[in-house]
């Protein structure tokens, strides 16, 4: 969204749009250099005065208020500069050259100004309708869930985005805590609609079905149907057409149930302790189960005692580099970080992460932690 601000070509255009765009910014300057070469040589019999008079009107299609006011400073300098150097003070053509420039020069600044205005707006608009989207696409996890503690939150990779192709959810059912964490491998609208169909089924799925399982089958579905709209992915969508996800059940017993669907592994702290949930065997990701047949059809269950913490979380960030190009030490962040609760835990792994990478995520990231209450165990001895 920054292009609003900057009148710069929008994110995602072509090397040779951005190398236009660019020149035309250059322009009313080179025509101000044109106007000094002439004047300044014994070509100066010309009359330049209607080239120096369009900078501000260039500079106002391609810049914003600021190059604008730029680009009118420089035509006044170069103005009086040829002036002076020609000894045409007090003539009629110099004062109908300074007037000219001076009415382009309002009109340009004008124009300007109320060109940012009206991004502005639309940009003030696309946000509260992006914050509105959020909210029933990425809902709040709530601080508790039965149990469990917990706490989630979506750094989107772009300046001004504010939901994009990652997904989470936590539902507490009759059956425990369900939790699912997601991402599409796509871009754009249609990554955040493949992400909104998955979400849907699962939050329907996780009241009645009672096999964690089927809860995923019901995603795989879901996607498929999104797919199979009319123009749901074409060319332009720039989506894979499928979503790595993993599907988590915390029954009341000392354990968690995990089915991955090709995405990273969660994490569990235990004492203190990072160790990945890696599946005993891979299954393929929403989205591509004709192509591998045969997978296992069942959940694999963890230790999961009071005290432990589990993070779900998107490839964004294991996947985040830093200047040496070294991947987020994940495991190595969770263990050296103390802190009370599931929401600052998470706030400091995003300091960490921000450190890393120095502010500059490539990818976006979704994290889902929880947290098994002490208090079980307290309540067991």
């Amino acid at each position: 969204m920054r292009w609003l601000f900057r009148s710069a070509p929008r994110p995602g255009t072509s090397a040779c749009s951005r190398v236009l765009f660019t020149l035309g910014q250059c322009v009313p300057f080179a025509i101000a250099l044109l106007v000094v070469a002439i004047e300044f040589s014994p070509a100066h019999v010309l009359y330049t005065g209607p080239l120096l008079t369009a900078t501000p009107a260039l500079a106002a299609v391609t810049m914003g208020p600021r190059g604008t006011v730029s680009a009118v400073a420089v035509a006044l300098a170069v103005s009086v500069a040829t002036a002076t150097h020609n000894d045409a003070w007090g003539t009629q053509q110099v004062y109908t050259n300074f007037l000219a420039l001076f009415l382009v020069s309002v009109a340009g600044v004008t124009t300007s100004s109320a060109v940012r205005t009206r991004r502005q707006s639309e940009l003030d608009q696309v946000r509260r309708i992006a914050a509105a989207a959020q909210e029933v696409i990425l809902r709040p996890v709530p601080v508790r869930l039965g149990p469990l503690r917990a706490a989630s939150m979506y750094l989107a990779a772009e300046a001004g985005a504010r939901i994009g192709g990652d997904l989470y959810e936590a539902v507490q059912t009759r059956y425990g805590v369900r939790m699912i964490v997601g991402d599409v491998r796509g871009k754009g609208l249609p990554a955040v609609r493949a992400a909104a169909a998955v979400l849907g089924a699962f939050r329907e799925a996780v009241h009645y079905e009672d096999d964690l399982v089927e809860v995923m089958n019901h995603c795989a579905a879901a996607l498929r149907r999104e797919c199979a709209v009319p123009g749901a992915f074409d060319q332009e969508a720039v989506v894979e057409g499928f979503v790595t996800a993993v599907v988590v059940q915390v029954p009341d017993g000392p354990v968690v149930e995990v089915v991955n669907r090709g995405h990273p592994p969660p994490l569990v702290l235990h004492r203190g302790r990072a160790r990945a949930l890696t599946p005993a065997s891979a299954l393929p990701p929403l989205g591509l189960e004709d192509f591998i047949t045969g997978f296992p059809g069942q959940a694999e269950s963890y230790p999961f005692v009071p005290g432990d913490r589990l993070l779900l979380h998107t490839d964004g960030v294991i996947e985040a580099r830093n200047r040496d190009n070294d991947f987020f030490p994940l495991p190595e962040v969770m263990e050296a970080v103390s802190a009370p609760t599931p929401r600052e835990f998470l706030e400091q792994l995003h300091q960490a992460l921000v450190r890393h990478t120095d502010g500059a995520l490539e990818d976006d990231v979704a994290m889902l932690l929880i947290e098994r209450d002490r208090g079980e165990e307290e309540a067991g001895t």
